[in-house]
């Protein structure tokens, strides 16, 4: 650890390369980290030399395995150094970088600040490029927008079986090449325009706040103090508290602080039913089939319900959006508010509640706004065998839970016309 600070380059490879041949047993590995490896590479991963660039990728790779060992590389400013390196000329330090990536954005957190600072826009140049592509620089891409399915979704359209959306998720279009992703905080700080709602998932109960469930539309999704809601709060009656507040102790201190922190989406109390109610009712059905047609009926009833083909130029979904927006005062919509959805609302409803019951299917963006779904479902022969699974586009707009085999001229009808 002392020879990684010393001026001479070979003896600083040498040393990275016996760390990291220790790292291969789990006792030395740990006993390392103790010794702040992480904070020890990031003089390395700034040298001139390249073959000491190469070595301290691999060494973070190798010890990049470990929660502890990211957050600390995390904390010491590591990371600006890694996404650095993915630009290298030297193909063997750009390998090393992509694979240090590959393992260091197994988790959200480091993911979202790699991408931060720009590793995503970097890795796609690199395999957009036949010369400098290869297999690792796939993998890092594709490991840091498996942890970042917000981005996932905006800059492909696209979201597999195993990308379960969870709470703070958020879909605010398709983003173009080189275009910037703004967070959620930075979106939320924007003035009501006449732009694409941004549609977000908040399916979790805040902690530590008094929470109102409010069913109108008057109050905004950006910010709402506490403190607001302590007076609304207090002006009821005390037999109807229990109905409308859901208050959970929180001591003086823990709200002066919560307002003054940064903006925290607000739950979806109407969303946080739908989940129940899908658990209660679809989850026990016998069959996957059964719970994927159960499912689009009762995506479609919440979201408006069936919609014939010829009257879908008059289902006037984009009034009552505009209307949610002005009564939030916030270009971000809670999907539960929506009670006329189009193709992508409705399509990512049963996304994410397919995923919460268990469901595996698919998100997938098309033109024009639409979105549908496709599962996976084993069919058995009149013989009782077990048939390779066929995949199937959901219908959740013009009959809800009319299964569409992927490929059938139905099922680009669906997508495109």
């Amino acid at each position: 650890m002392n020879t990684l600070k010393a001026q001479r380059d070979g003896a600083i490879c040498n040393a990275i390369a016996v760390l990291t041949n220790l790292s291969l047993q789990e006792p030395s590995r740990v006993r390392i980290q103790s010794h702040g490896i992480m904070s020890a590479l990031v003089g390395p991963l700034r040298s001139t030399n390249s073959q000491v660039q190469s070595k301290a990728l691999f060494a973070v790779a190798a010890f990049g395995c470990d929660a502890e060992a990211r957050a600390e590389l995390r904390e010491v400013g590591g990371l600006g150094p890694l996404v650095e390196l993915l630009q290298s000329k030297n193909d063997e330090v750009r390998r090393n970088a992509c694979w240090a990536v590959t393992v260091c954005g197994s988790d959200e957190l480091t993911a979202v600040e790699l991408c931060r600072l720009g590793a995503l826009d970097i890795l796609e140049g690199i395999n957009l490029s036949t010369k400098r592509k290869n297999k690792f620089s796939e993998a890092a891409l594709e490991k840091l927008l498996d942890n970042n399915l917000c981005q996932k979704y905006s800059r492909m359209g696209y979201l597999s079986s195993r990308n379960i959306i969870t709470n703070g998720f958020y879909d605010c279009g398709q983003i173009k090449h080189g275009g910037k992703f703004l967070s959620l905080e930075e979106l939320s700080q924007q003035e009501l325009s006449d732009r694409r709602a941004i549609i977000f998932i908040n399916a979790k109960p805040q902690e530590n706040v008094v929470v109102e469930k409010v069913q109108d539309e008057s109050l905004p999704v950006s910010r709402v103090s506490s403190k607001e809601k302590m007076r609304k709060g207090k002006g009821k009656k005390e037999e109807e508290k229990p109905k409308e507040v859901t208050t959970v102790t929180p001591p003086v201190e823990e709200e002066i602080n919560i307002e003054n922190s940064q903006w925290i989406p607000p739950p979806d109390f109407i969303l946080m039913d739908y989940i129940n109610d899908a658990s209660k009712t679809i989850l026990p059905l016998a069959t996957t089939r059964e719970q994927v047609v159960a499912l689009a009926q009762f995506v479609a009833d919440k979201m408006g319900g069936p919609i014939a083909t010829e009257e879908l130029h008059n289902f006037w979904w984009e009034l009552d959006m505009s209307k949610i927006e002005f009564g939030l005062k916030s270009n971000i919509v809670p999907i539960g508010k929506i009670k006329r959805g189009s193709f992508y609302h409705r399509a990512l409803l049963f996304k994410v509640l397919a995923d919460r019951i268990g469901i595996g299917c698919t998100l997938v963006r098309g033109k024009y706004n639409r979105a549908w779904n496709e599962v996976k479902l084993v069919e058995r022969s009149p013989e009782g065998l077990l048939l390779p699974p066929q995949e199937y586009v959901v219908d959740v707009m013009f009959e809800p839970g009319r299964l569409l085999k992927q490929g059938s001229v139905k099922a680009d009808q669906y997508k495109y016309i």
